[in-house]
């Protein structure tokens, strides 16, 4: 359906949104958007910079012994 739009259409549809907005609210609308990208993309920015990297050597091996934790002690295992 949205592959039949042609040029003629879309500059009739952009016509028709002028016409109801007006230049100046269009514009201002505009701004306004380009403003709220631009402090999303400084929050996420941020956010990158406060997330903690965790350096993988330091990460202790998981122990999948089936011992438990009880039987460990009493065998003097660690």
């Amino acid at each position: 359906m949205l592959s039949n739009i042609g040029p003629v259409q879309l500059l009739i549809i952009l016509l028709i949104v002028i016409a109801i907005f007006g230049t100046k609210k269009l514009r201002t609308m505009g701004s306004d958007v380009g403003a709220a990208v631009k402090g999303f993309r400084k929050a996420v920015n941020e956010g990158e910079d406060d997330t903690p990297h965790r350096n993988i050597t330091d990460a202790k091996d998981a122990d999948f012994d089936s011992t438990s934790t009880e039987e460990r002690s009493k065998t003097g295992q660690s």
